[in-house]
Formats: structure tokens, C-alpha cells, sequence
């Protein structure tokens, strides 16, 4: 197919291909996030812009069709691959008349290559008498494409108020230490920044890379000038390269300003800054707070390592001090321990939405994909926050944790991360204190010591029950844990939200979600809802000493 790309840009066709960057499969298959895939074809003449979460995924792919018309180049929108295309963000979706007003007709920018009247030639043969003349000639149309990407993004930012540059600076103005990088990561770098400046005191800050084709080098150039050090983080690792491809251009950008090459006259700001490079997130590898913490104090430390990683044990890899404690405000944050095929991927989304449209929070829900997690342990993630939410990774510190299968004791403790007085939620067909016995006394301890709450539900058995047809009881059991959420989590005290009000309220998200399914599947939903509502049982805590005694002694309580 690689070839047919360079065609598609020969011919100055401007298309635009949004991709969901992956991992290459290299010594065994892969289809999750990393850069080898776009930057296997950054040769091929096309733009290439970089979105960071789903409003901006939205946002570039606007950006790039309108550039992309102007500037006849054709274009890539590249987003983390699972990691922004399958979690579910509330953002502002660009609607139809929006879109018409910024990208225009077609025919005010797009060439008319089937004309009659007016024919040309495309797709010949050229050999050597030619082909270098038609190769050269196309340097004019790239001269535009810069221009072209920069028009795009100020006119995109004056009709939403959503600003975007070639480079994007955090916190630039007094870093001493920046890091570079592209994709998702870049925004959870906002946090590991905000806390190293409020905990620690150190003047680090971010260059964020949005557009990596054509490379923004004098922009680079100008803002890394005289900064003590640089890291660039990549999603891929290509040992036989003199460098990561971002750092490779990172580099030739700082050269050519120290040399004043045409174009980056002006640039210069300073020495030079040294420059280490590291790997991170390969094959959706999660890349956390404490992970980019730990790239900050490495470029501070005395002999700072070059060719790092991060999230895995290696000889290269970087040491952190752990998980900062860094919460947006009016967080809450939940992990399901589930099985894969049990449609707790689709109830995490379907919780997403309707809770957002509830009670008007910022969410973020993801879980852990892959086909070869049917029948296996698997994990689900929703985060809720007052605050736009910018990490992307999992969630360490929990409020609420759902656990629909018991094996998942056997096989972690997911307990972990789960803060003091937390929630605890089982689905389970047993009643209350024999779900109690079945859990492992080590998991009892840790429930009684740290005050955890636990409540039980049989959401199955309530679903068999409500559904109204045999294909909707595995999506309804979904449904009821929507019920138990509600009920035990702080959101309608929060809202001051009573009972009826909340369940009349209900019937709008559901609407919207089901509306399709017809007027019998909706009340059936809320009927499911309720039961489980008003059915979910809180476990008796015992007094702390005499449980954990008991315990101890390999008792229950």
C-alpha cells in the first residue's frame, strides 16, 4: 500500500486518512497504540498532524481538510490507537453547519481533474528525459503547505475558541527542562508538570508537537534555544536509526538554526540545550504520571541517561519514586474487574454517557481490549471530575471498584489503589454474609482495616428478570449496575437529587441511547435501573479489632 501514498500526494490529490496510530507486529503481533505505523510513511509527502484526546481528534480532522484543500497535499490525522480511539470523552462535537461554514464547498478549493474542456495528463510513464523535472516541480505546492496548515488552525480558532499551533508550549516561558513529545502522553506530561512546579519547585515545561509533517524545525528551534536540557519521548524504538525519528528531526532543527540555515534565520535563542531521548508506551504500554516524573528528574541528574524507558524492568529503564498524588477536582475514579465477553466494555460506556448527561461531568471511560481476553480476566476504567480529565493511563487511586467475577481475588488483589472508606461493589448470587465467607481472608483484613464499604447485588438474576427479549439480558445486566452507581456512589447528594427526580431525569439519556430499541426496551431499562437501586445491599461493617481477630484466627466474622 505504500506506495499507492506517494501517488495519492504525486498527484496532488488532498485526501485526508485519519489514523488510529499502532504498534507494528515485530516479534509478535500487536495492534495496540505506538508510532511505528505513521512514521513508517512520514516519507511519503503527506501532512501529518497529531491530536492528543477525542475533542482534538474532532478538532484536527476540520483542520486537516481544510489545509489539505488549500495547499492541494494530501493529509494524515494520526490519535493514539485504544488509547483515544476506543475511550469514550465528553467534548464538543464541530456540528454540520460549522463544519460547511469552515471547510466550504467543494468546488471552491478542490481542482477539477475530469474536465473536457480543459484536459490534463496524469498516471503517464516518465522516464529519465522527465520524471525528476515533475518531482522537483511539486517543492511549490509543499511551499504552501505550511501556510496553508497555519490559516487553518487561526481561522478554526477564531469560529470555536479552540487554539492549536504547529508546536504548543506548557509552562515554556521560564523551563529551564523541556520535554518533547506527540500524541496522548503530552497531556498527562501537563500533569507531571503542574505537579513538579507546585511540589518541587522545578521550572520544567512541555513542547507539545502537532504538526510532525512538514517539521516545524525554526519553531523548535526557537523554543528549546537555551533551555538546560530536552528529552524527547517517543511511542517506538528504532535501534538502527542515529535516533528515534522526533528526535532525529529535534536534533537537525537545533543544527540547522546554530548554523543559520534559510529558513531559520532568527531562531537561535542561546545555546544549544543537550538533548536525551527515551521510548515509552509501545503496543499501548501505559505511561503514567510517576513515569514522566521520572524523565524530568533524570534530565536534572548529573549524567542524565540517554536511550531511556519507561514502565518496563530493563537496564535502560527509569527508576521512578512512585505514583504522585495528583486528583483533578471533584474526582472519582472507578476500576471493574471483569471477563472479557461479558459486555462490561459496553455497560462502562453506556455508565459513561448517561452519567455525563446526568450531572453535566467531565468523564473518561476505557477498558482493556484485545481478542485474546474473551473468556480472560479483563479490566474497565471510568473516571469522573468537575475538571477536564488529562491523564491517560489507568487509574491508581480509586473511589469505587466493581468486581463481577470472584476469581478475580485468586488472580490480583483488587483491592489495590482502592483509598480509605472506598467502595467496594460485588456481583454476586450469594447473600450477603455468605459472599462475605467466599472473599480471602486477606481481602476481609484489608476491607475491615481500611473501612471499606461492600455492597452485593445479583444484577444477573435481575436481568434475566427484566429483559424483555433473551438478546438484551447480557446488556441489561450493564443496565442494573448502572442502578447500583447511583445508589452508592456520592453523585445525587452531591446534586441534591432526589429519588423521583433522578429516575424522571433518567429517561432522557436512555432515550437517546435506546430510543431505537423501542418504547418497551427504555421502560424496561428503567425498571432495571430502579430494582437495582433499591435492592443493592450494604454488607453490616464489624467492629474493626474483634473482625481482623477473628480473621487473623482464620475465621469469619
Amino acid at each position: 500500500m505504500k506506495e499507492v501514498l506517494y501517488t495519492i500526494a504525486g498527484k496532488r490529490l488532498p485526501a485526508v486518512f485519519h489514523i488510529g496510530a499502532r504498534a507494528l507486529t515485530s516479534q509478535s503481533l500487536n495492534v495496540h497504540a505506538g508510532h511505528d505505523d505513521v512514521m513508517s510513511v512520514a516519507d511519503t509527502g503527506w501532512g501529518m498532524l497529531f491530536a492528543r484526546n477525542a475533542q482534538e481528534a474532532a478538532d484536527v480532522a476540520l483542520i486537516a481538510r481544510r489545509a489539505a484543500e488549500e495547499s492541494e497535499t494530501p493529509f494524515f490525522t494520526v490519535q493514539d490507537g485504544f488509547v483515544t480511539t476506543h475511550t469514550v470523552q465528553d467534548l464538543r462535537q464541530p456540528g454540520p453547519e460549522l463544519m460547511k461554514e469552515f471547510v466550504g464547498a467543494p468546488g471552491e478549493r478542490i481542482r477539477t481533474l475530469f474536465d473536457p474542456v480543459a484536459g490534463l495528463m496524469s498516471g503517464v510513464v516518465q522516464n529519465q528525459d522527465s520524471y525528476m523535472k515533475g518531482k522537483i516541480a511539486q517543492r511549490s505546492f509543499y511551499e504552501q503547505v505550511v501556510s496553508a496548515v497555519d490559516a487553518a488552525m487561526e481561522s478554526y480558532g477564531k469560529l470555536t475558541g479552540r487554539v492549536y499551533h504547529e508546536v504548543e508550549e506548557y509552562l515554556l516561558d521560564d523551563a529551564e527542562y523541556v520535554l518533547v513529545g506527540m500524541g496522548s502522553f503530552m497531556e498527562t506530561a501537563e500533569v507531571a508538570v503542574d505537579w513538579l512546579r507546585e511540589s518541587r519547585g522545578w521550572k520544567v515545561g512541555l513542547a507539545n508537537v502537532r504538526m510532525f509533517r512538514p517539521f516545524p524545525g525554526p519553531v523548535l528551534a526557537h523554543l528549546l534555544g537555551g533551555k538546560n536540557g530536552v528529552a524527547v519521548l517517543e511511542r517506538m524504538d528504532m535501534p538502527t536509526m542515529q535516533s528515534n525519528p522526533l528526535t532525529l528531526e529535534v536534533k537537525a532543527a537545533l543544527m540547522d538554526a546554530g548554523t543559520a540555515r534559510r529558513g531559520y534565520e532568527g531562531t537561535v535563542r542561546g545555546s544549544a540545550p543537550s538533548i536525551v531521548s527515551g521510548s515509552a508506551g509501545l503496543g499501548g504500554r501505559d505511561i503514567t504520571v510517576g513515569d514522566l516524573v521520572a524523565v524530568f528528574e533524570n534530565l536534572r541528574a548529573a549524567d542524565p541517561k540517554d536511550g531511556f524507558v519507561l514502565g518496563i524492568r530493563h537496564a535502560d529503564a527509569l527508576e521512578g519514586a512512585g505514583e504522585p498524588p495528583v486528583r483533578s477536582r471533584g474526582e472519582f475514579a472507578m476500576r471493574g474487574h471483569s471477563v472479557g465477553g461479558w459486555g462490561t466494555n459496553t455497560t462502562n460506556k453506556v455508565l459513561a454517557n448517561v452519567v455525563q448527561d446526568l450531572f453535566g461531568c467531565h468523564v473518561q471511560a476505557f477498558s482493556k481490549y484485545g481478542g485474546e481476553k474473551k473468556g480472560l480476566p479483563t479490566e474497565y476504567y471510568l473516571n469522573l471530575s468537575d475538571e477536564p480529565i488529562r491523564t491517560h493511563c489507568d487509574l491508581r487511586q480509586i473511589d469505587l471498584v466493581c468486581v463481577h467475577t470472584p476469581n478475580a481475588f485468586h488472580l490480583g488483589n483488587p483491592l489495590a489503589g482502592l483509598g480509605e472508606g472506598g467502595l467496594l461493589f460485588l456481583q454476586t448470587a450469594l447473600k450477603p454474609d455468605q459472599a462475605w465467607e467466599e472473599l480471602p481472608p486477606q481481602a476481609r483484613a484489608e476491607i475491615v482495616s481500611r473501612g471499606i464499604h461492600v455492597f452485593t447485588l445479583d444484577t444477573a438474576a435481575i436481568a434475566r428478570e427484566m429483559a424483555p427479549h433473551q438478546d438484551l439480558v447480557q446488556r441489561m445486566q450493564g443496565i442494573a449496575l448502572l442502578g447500583v452507581f447511583l445508589r452508592i456512589t456520592p453523585f445525587m447528594e452531591r446534586h441534591a437529587l432526589a429519588e423521583e427526580r433522578l429516575f424522571a431525569a433518567l429517561e432522557r439519556p436512555l432515550r437517546k441511547y435506546f430510543g431505537r430499541r423501542g418504547e418497551e426496551t427504555i421502560q424496561a431499562n428503567l425498571a432495571c435501573i430502579r430494582r437495582a437501586y433499591q435492592e443493592v445491599t450494604e454488607l453490616d461493617r464489624p467492629s474493626s479489632l474483634p473482625a481482623l481477630e477473628a480473621i487473623a484466627a482464620g475465621g469469619g466474622i
